[in-house]
């Protein structure tokens, strides 16, 4: 461990994190909370420095949730590198990682009480990931009432993930502030993710479908949603390694398709297996 990586407090009981943030806010200090289930990069470092600019004291939580992962997915397969981890975060403004067992969040085992997503949380990825979205609230909901953080932030590569947190802090009058993140990208468009580790050389140069969708939406956005559409799916393309699953033009009030004829604010989503790799991206754009 660095000099810098021991800076930073690892906590790995609820008690412990609660105690060292009660001290803090004791001296009038504020809280930002960053989940992650780490396997960190840079889009989740931009997401701790922005939160370095938003509050006194930066959390971040390290937590692989089981609850997130269905029958067919394979948990003990997602990446844990804490160490890694600590050390990408060693100059970032963290105070705090909070990096749970099971155990801890979950003592009693199987969980009787969850929180449910509704009917948007079924809708795409959710219909890919049957459970998904209610066991990521279910998490994220629990991590938030164990640490109360004035405001806590989420990454807009996420952008179903984003909205159904967001309602759910509306919905539940949850006196936390959510704040948004750009996506970071590679310098060639492809959007970061702790997934594109598992691509190839070919895959990598095949996942750029996706971002490339999203510029054709995105400059097709003034000619209304059928176009962009019509633009996204033609800079799709074909390519051997790449199954498209969805892509859709949502509102981003209420995280359905929107009609053919809207104007005004919309989000494109978009998800494909690149190999045996699930990827999603999405662009907000404004429709004509």
């Amino acid at each position: 461990m660095t000099e810098l990586t021991s800076r930073i407090r690892t906590l790995s009981t609820i008690a412990d994190l609660r105690a060292l943030l009660a001290e803090r806010r004791a001296g009038g200090a504020s809280v930002a909370l960053v989940p992650t289930m780490g396997a960190l990069h840079e889009g989740h470092l931009a997401l701790v420095r922005r939160a370095a600019e938003l509050a006194d004291v930066v959390v971040v939580s390290i937590f692989v949730n089981p609850l997130q992962f269905g029958p067919s997915e394979d948990l003990d397969k997602y990446p844990r590198t804490l160490d890694a981890d600590l050390a990408a975060l060693a100059e970032t403004g963290v105070d705090a990682v909070f990096a749970p067992a099971v155990a801890e969040m979950y003592p009693d085992g199987d969980v009787q009480t969850r929180v449910a997503a509704g009917s948007v949380g079924t809708l795409y990825e959710g219909a890919s990931r049957p459970g998904h979205f209610d066991g990521m609230l279910t998490v994220v909901s629990k991590l938030l009432h164990i640490a109360q953080p004035d405001v806590a932030l989420f990454g807009q590569k996420d952008a179903q993930q984003v909205f159904l947190v967001k309602r759910m802090v509306r919905d539940l009058d949850l006196p936390i502030e959510i704040e948004v993140v750009p996506t970071v990208r590679e310098h060639d468009g492809l959007a970061l993710s702790s997934r594109n580790r598992y691509l190839d050389a070919d895959q990598r140069r095949a996942a750029l479908a996706l971002s490339e969708s999203l510029k054709a939406a995105e400059q097709a956005a003034p000619s209304g949603a059928a176009e962009v559409l019509a633009e996204a799916e033609g800079a799709f393309g074909a390519h051997e390694d790449v199954q498209p699953d969805y892509l859709v033009v949502v509102d981003p009030v209420t995280f359905l398709p929107v009609a053919d004829d809207a104007t005004g604010p919309a989000v494109v989503l978009v998800a494909a297996r690149v190999g045996s790799t699930r990827l999603i991206d999405n662009q907000p754009i404004t429709l004509g």
